[in-house]
């Protein structure tokens, strides 16, 4: 099944780095998605043949993004931030082009507003890079647009 991600995600291409999702479980707290490199992505560097390893955050925040649009009952995309990233390791230089790449968020606490995820990437089963993300997902999210955050 292929996912509008621009009725899930609180973005508009060409911001949308993630390409789709592979499996939601609410029961166990994760959901995991796809990016395959092309030379078109925003990110995208020519002289690097690919995307910076650092860029692996926000596909692993996108992702999160995508876990907390379900959870929500399937809501209008809100907006979410990310505070923090702890030991953010990755094991490659670059996403290569023409690779995809898969993307797995597991929550491992949550209450109404903050919410910690184990994210990791993997090419072929090879795990690329994981970290923990903490994120904040405020109840008047509609309120901090209003006022220009």
């Amino acid at each position: 099944m292929k996912y509008d991600l621009e009725k899930i995600l609180p973005h508009n291409h060409p911001m949308i780095l993630i390409d789709d999702i592979e499996e939601i479980n609410l029961e166990n707290g994760s959901v995991t998605t796809t990016v395959t490199i092309r030379e078109d992505s925003v990110f995208f560097d020519k002289e690097l043949d690919g995307i910076s390893y650092v860029t692996g955050i926000e596909f692993m925040a996108q992702t999160i993004g995508c876990y907390s649009h379900f959870k929500s009952g399937e809501e209008e995309p809100s907006i979410g931030f990310l505070l923090g990233t702890r030991s953010y390791k990755c094991n490659i230089d670059k996403f290569e082009k023409g690779k995809t790449y898969t993307i797995k968020a597991v929550e491992i606490f949550g209450d109404n507003e903050l919410v910690s995820f184990e994210c990791f990437i993997y090419n072929n089963d090879i795990e690329c890079a994981k970290a923990a993300v903490n994120v904040y997902k405020p109840q008047n999210a509609s309120d901090f647009l209003n006022n220009g955050v």
